[in-house]
């Protein structure tokens, strides 16, 4: 147990030092047979494995390196935190097999990592219980989410949670698509697991707190990071962040992105650990689809449509999807018994005309329709706490789907 605590160190002070060269880092480990062995190397050896141009790393491996990150150790656990080093249980099997995988990673949670990250599969020869690789799949995208990035988005994580096979979603813990996936993963019982860009002590944005603190008392859910407690947030971090999602998990789907942003990282670096990529298509205008929509023409990713296709391209197996009703004649189903003829017709139109343009404003609404904007309002008003459709901040309006 001591040998163990003593290489859990070694790599937990690697890991501080080659946090952004990870490749070098585990270089040396395979050089010297381990991580504990690096420091016992002695600088002149490790040197010399190095090069002339990575003495500056030489340097910081040294005895008082070991000793700090092995008070780390002992200070995680006081936390309800642990280090698992590359190689050890818990540690993700597929982020293993990435070409630059952390010499380890941060958890925090409630359950253990190997529990998380792994599943009781069927038994071997002997009757033996075989564990094997969770299903894991990211979920990512813009913080700047819209109806329509949202409504999928949803309808993507409540149709996995139908699928025979239940994933493991895999996110960021940023706003917009990424509290969107673990929401819904949470509310539809499936397990979450958050990577962050900060310290496993910190949680960013800080709207998160509560969310962060859900995932990580909710068992076989928990926070994930390759950064040393105290870390904050800066842009540089987020970058290091996005191969973790994109190397635990055998599928990334994008749901909206600019042609530049963290969830197209994410994408061409699952790409680059030759993982499924997805991404859902969107008006060829939005400039957060445009990032999808490039994938797709670049044969990058794979578009995102049916549901129930995409259950099986995700190897999860049947879903148990209901049956989309016509959107107008649930309306009409809902309200019958409510509303008078005259405006249960009013609320079918106006349900009608949302419908077949997603995203249109309640001026252009009034203006179809001949409506003042009083009447309108307490329709859709009316609508959208009922469920049928979503309104964002500037008052455009857009059907949501009921077909979960």
């Amino acid at each position: 147990m001591e040998g163990d605590f003593e290489e859990r160190a070694a790599l937990c002070a690697l890991n501080r030092i080659f946090g952004f060269e990870p490749k070098l880092g585990m270089s040396l480990v395979g050089n010297f047979g381990g991580a504990a062995n690096v420091f016992s190397a002695g600088r002149k050896a490790v040197g010399e494995v190095l090069g002339p141009y990575n003495m500056k790393y030489a340097q910081q491996i040294s005895s008082s390196a070991f000793d700090s990150a092995a008070m780390e150790l002992e200070k995680l656990v006081s936390h309800g935190c642990r280090f698992i080093g590359y190689g050890e249980i818990g540690y993700p099997q597929l982020l293993r097999e990435c070409d630059d995988p952390p010499l380890g990673i941060y958890y925090r949670g409630v359950s253990a990592p190997e529990e998380v990250f792994t599943t009781v599969g069927s038994p071997d020869n002997s009757g033996h219980p075989v564990s094997k690789t969770k299903t894991c799949i990211a979920v990512v995208g813009t913080r700047k989410i819209s109806s329509y990035g949202r409504d999928w988005c949803e309808r993507i994580v409540k149709a996995m949670s139908k699928a025979t096979v239940k994933p493991l979603v895999v996110s960021g813990l940023a706003l917009g698509v990424d509290a969107v996936a673990h929401r819904t993963a949470l509310e539809n019982g499936l397990k979450t697991v958050a990577v962050m860009a900060t310290g496993i002590d910190q949680i960013y944005p800080s709207q998160h707190h509560d969310l962060g603190g859900q995932i990580a008392s909710t068992p076989g859910c928990g926070l994930v990071s390759d950064y040393p407690p105290d870390t904050q947030a800066v842009a540089i971090n987020f970058i290091r962040r996005n191969r973790i999602i994109a190397g635990i998990c055998k599928s990334t789907l994008l749901i909206e992105s600019k042609i530049k942003g963290g969830g197209m990282i994410t994408a061409h670096l699952a790409n680059s650990y030759d993982r499924e990529v997805f991404a859902l298509p969107g008006r060829v205008d939005d400039p957060y689809s445009q990032g999808c929509n490039l994938l797709i023409r670049q044969n990058l990713a794979e578009p995102i449509g049916d549901l129930a296709e995409l259950m099986q391209k995700l190897s999860l197996g049947k879903t148990m999807l209901r049956h989309q009703e016509d959107f107008v004649e649930a309306v009409r189903e809902y309200y019958k018994v409510q509303f008078n003829e005259d405006d249960l017709a009013q609320i079918c139109s106006i349900a009608q005309c949302i419908k077949k343009n997603r995203g249109i404003s309640m001026d252009e609404i009034c203006q179809q329709k001949h409506l003042s904007f009083n009447a309108l309002s307490n329709c859709v008003t009316q609508l959208e706490c009922d469920g049928f459709i979503t309104v964002d901040i500037l008052q455009h309006c857009s059907a949501r789907s009921n077909n979960l």
